[in-house]
């Protein structure tokens, strides 16, 4: 047996299988998992083992609240296409990388953390993923996968993203997937917080780039932005959507009302 067939491939009851969800996600009514941490950590650091293996290993550690698998994101994260898992996993819509949506989907759970003391960690890697939402895919996660102490932490970064999207993409600049759509979803994620703040976020966006699908995105902030900035915002979707988005917005406008 493989040391991953041992660490991700063999169930807490000591029996094979071949869903590693099963065994990551099985880890938070598990202690025992513990026992699996080391390993996993000379997994994740050994050059010689394949890159996919490499990959899950940081999944299960970022997903089990450890330091080594939150470290492992904020090192991936400053140097994203030297990973050496980059593109092991690649979207099929856009035919890019989607290793890191796979992380954020990690890093967004924080009750391992908060058992574990390593909530600030997680809140580092999220920020430092998050300062790659103008550069790298986010498989449509960005609106709804963190929670609002984590945006709060993060809004600052957020800002920044969002202002280096908009200029790239008003300087003419072609991103490999749809930047315009993961940026609207950070502003209709931000939205919660701060609607007024939100709206201005993904109106910079749209005034430059408003496709069918990015407007359909759009559509969230309506019903999230409470007070007259979502309403004002479901009316300007009104007048430029297409009626799949008009009909979205009047539903949104219904349920605010």
């Amino acid at each position: 047996m493989t040391r991953f067939s041992e660490l991700l491939g063999t169930d807490f009851d000591g029996e094979p299988t071949t869903d590693i969800d099963d065994v990551i996600f099985g880890a938070f009514d598990e202690p025992g998992h513990r026992d699996r941490v080391p390993g996993l950590v000379e997994l994740m650091n050994d050059p010689a083992e394949p890159e996919i293996e490499r990959f899950l290993a940081c999944v299960a550690l970022a997903t089990w609240g450890e330091t080594a698998g939150y470290e492992a994101v904020v090192r991936a994260a400053a140097d994203p296409e030297n990973t050496p898992w980059y593109d092991f996993s690649v979207d099929r819509k856009f035919s890019v990388d989607s290793t890191f949506a796979q992380l954020a989907d990690a890093v967004a759970d924080g009750d391992l953390a908060q058992e574990k003391g390593t909530e600030g960690l997680r809140v580092e890697a999220a920020r430092a993923l998050v300062r790659l939402a103008d550069s790298q895919y986010f498989e449509d996660k960005l609106g709804e996968l963190f929670d609002d102490a984590t945006l709060r932490a993060m809004l600052d970064d957020i800002k920044e993203a969002v202002d280096r999207g908009v200029r790239s993409l008003v300087a003419g600049e072609k991103p490999r997937f749809d930047l315009p759509t993961q940026l609207v979803d950070l502003a209709s994620a931000v939205s919660v917080l701060d609607g007024p703040l939100g709206v201005e976020m993904a109106m910079r966006v749209l005034k430059v780039s408003s496709s069918p699908r990015t407007l359909n995105h759009a559509v969230a902030l309506v019903s999230r932005a409470q007070g007259p900035e979502g309403r004002q915002f479901g009316e300007y979707l009104l007048t430029v959507g297409d009626e799949k988005v008009r009909a979205e917005v009047r539903e949104a406008l219904g349920r605010a009302a």
